[in-house]
């Protein structure tokens, strides 16, 4: 592990900063993160990012990182989010890993933990430090004030702790409305940071929860909730993004009266004390990311639910056929900073094709087809060519060739411009594997557009070389129109149609949709795809990346989705 630090040269300040609690023995000789989504929707590519860097630290100093549902708000969340964030999560190349509270390793659901909040809370009534207020929304904003100056003191701030005990026990047990009452932290009504005055960090809500049912109807804050958990799981080290910086002190506080209580971990005589260090979100332009935003999209069918590949969400992007690697890839080459910044999607593609140029099985597939007939060939024959010719343990596959073939319309000219290499009328061009054929006439339909090619092949040229060494430039692809088969090929587009679909604000937003954004057309494919397994993913030969979707793909009956285009004007620095 030491070996692999020193190789790195990427030390970003939250590795430094974990560099230095471990090496000072602070960690009691295990680094603890957790990654702590709330299971309200699908994780997507900015959550991504926060899973790289938490299960990342972890893994590079040997450590755990811990899966934990925050699942303190029930009003959005479900079993179907918390399953798919386990399942993108693993897909992803991560596996959560530590003690855990309900018989799965390294796994936590907050709520498992709300008796223990409930003591806690009990305990700051007790000793003063927290007291319960029946102040409305409205009126709280008055008595809070704003930064320039202090607020003033809440009418229940320094009542007695037996009665806010009394009136805290029967928020619990159901005598109050929602928002009759709340808990609020006894800290600092002067304080410049407004988080800081006399935060709630507990309020009713008579809503059913997805993981306990009706047993409580009052729930803690997030603010509240998200140090204690780490607390009682022993997490060294807190990593989240950086609108949490302000919350930063109140986490402290949270986790001193813990302190107080006599409630952190001691791991190897060291008294574990969970710290918050915060870094910049992934924003990514031609998008939205707000799980508000993103539900609304399925909700009103704009998209054809979470895993849409138009989507931005993990599961989505698996969908597309994007894989695990370029993903973590991309993440790993935006980096870790404490600056706001976008990013291209162009980039995340670049990353994609990297990937599956090394790994993808080629394959041909036509995608706007137009019959070719070689008049002068008889019988059939066989093509050889290989899966991936980056890697010679891929093998290689026998492609059926006979006098009728599809070519792709657009590498076919009436009238060829100066640098087109490809077919048209009296031109030669190459067969991709296997041999030169010239054209020699064409017919058009009813509308004027080519219906047929008819073409003479040059009996020496098989293998593709001219037999008298003169030159082809132009090499296409085809399929056998005896043999092939015809599959629904999807291309995707971007979702909208500017880099910044909230520039108008989030109620506009769907103002920019890109009406355009997916296009079904039928392909012809060569045989070998006509068994293509869920998710198989292959380069189409000249066209671009493609992976049998997930969904709706099976033997004998493939769909396609196109992941990326074959090449892009994109360079990463």
């Amino acid at each position: 592990m030491e070996e692999a630090r020193e190789s790195d040269t990427s030390r970003h300040f939250l590795r430094q900063w974990i560099d230095e609690d471990h090496a000072r023995g602070r960690t009691g000789g295990t680094v603890v993160t957790r990654f702590p989504p709330e299971p309200n929707g699908y994780i997507h590519i900015g959550h991504a990012k926060a899973v790289c860097v938490d299960f990342g630290m972890a893994k590079l100093f040997g450590g755990e990182c811990h899966l934990r549902l925050d699942d303190t708000n029930p009003t959005k969340e479900s079993d179907e989010y918390a399953e798919n964030i386990k399942n993108d999560i693993r897909w992803l190349g991560f596996q959560w890993s530590g003690p855990g509270d309900a018989g799965e390793a390294g796994f936590y659901n907050a709520s498992n933990m709300f008796d223990t909040m409930f003591q806690i809370a009990e305990e700051l009534i007790r000793r003063g430090q927290a007291y319960c207020c029946n102040l409305t929304q409205d009126e709280w904003r008055d008595y809070r004030g704003v930064p320039e100056k202090p607020g003033r003191p809440s009418p229940s701030r320094d009542t007695d702790p037996a009665r806010n005990l009394r009136i805290f026990h029967e928020m619990r047990d159901g005598k109050y409305a929602d928002g009759e009452w709340c808990l609020r932290a006894k800290i600092d009504m002067a304080s410049p940071n407004i988080h800081f005055r006399d935060p709630v960090i507990y309020r009713i809500r008579h809503v059913s929860h997805y993981h306990l049912g009706d047993k409580w109807c009052v729930y803690p804050m997030y603010d509240f909730a998200h140090p204690i958990e780490d607390a009682l799981e022993g997490v060294t080290h807190s990593m989240c993004t950086l609108e949490f910086e302000v919350h930063r002190p109140l986490y402290d506080w949270v986790v001193d009266r813990m302190d107080e209580q006599g409630l952190l971990v001691v791991r190897n005589g060291v008294k574990i004390r969970p710290q918050q260090r915060e870094f910049a979100r992934l924003n990514i332009t031609w998008t939205v990311m707000s799980k508000r935003l993103l539900l609304q999209l399925v909700a009103e069918k704009h998209v054809a639910g979470w895993d849409d590949p138009r989507m931005p969400t993990v599961c989505g992007m698996r969908r597309r056929g994007f894989p695990p690697a370029a993903i973590r890839e991309f993440c790993d080459r935006v980096g870790v900073t404490k600056v706001e910044s976008e990013s291209d999607p162009a980039l995340l593609e670049w990353c994609v094709r990297e990937e599956l140029n090394k790994t993808a099985a080629r394959r041909m597939a036509v995608l706007d087809p137009v019959k070719v007939v070689i008049e002068n060939f008889d019988g059939t024959r066989t093509v050889t060519k290989p899966n991936n010719p980056l890697d010679e343990t891929a093998g290689s596959r026998e492609i059926p060739f006979s006098r009728e073939l599809w070519i792709d319309r657009a590498d076919f000219q009436e009238n060829p411009e100066k640098k087109f290499f490809r077919l048209g009328p009296d031109r030669e061009v190459r067969l991709a594997g296997a041999c030169i054929v010239k054209c020699t006439g064409f017919e058009k339909d009813a509308d004027g557009k080519i219906a047929l090619i008819r073409c003479t092949w040059d009996e020496g040229s098989w293998g593709g070389n001219a037999p008298d060494g003169r030159k082809v430039k132009g090499t296409i692809h085809w399929v056998d129109a005896a043999t092939a088969v015809a599959a629904e090929v999807r291309l995707y587009d971007r979702l909208f149609t500017v880099p910044d679909p909230l520039r108008d604000g989030p109620e506009r937003f769907l103002t920019y949709l890109n009406r355009d954004s997916l296009k079904t057309l039928t392909a012809y494919v060569e045989p070998a795809l006509a068994q293509a397994a869920p998710g198989d993913r292959f380069q189409f030969e000249r066209t671009g990346y493609f992976v049998a979707d997930a969904k709706d793909s099976k033997p004998g009956a493939p769909v396609f989705n196109r992941t990326v285009t074959l090449k892009d004007g994109y360079k990463p620095a």
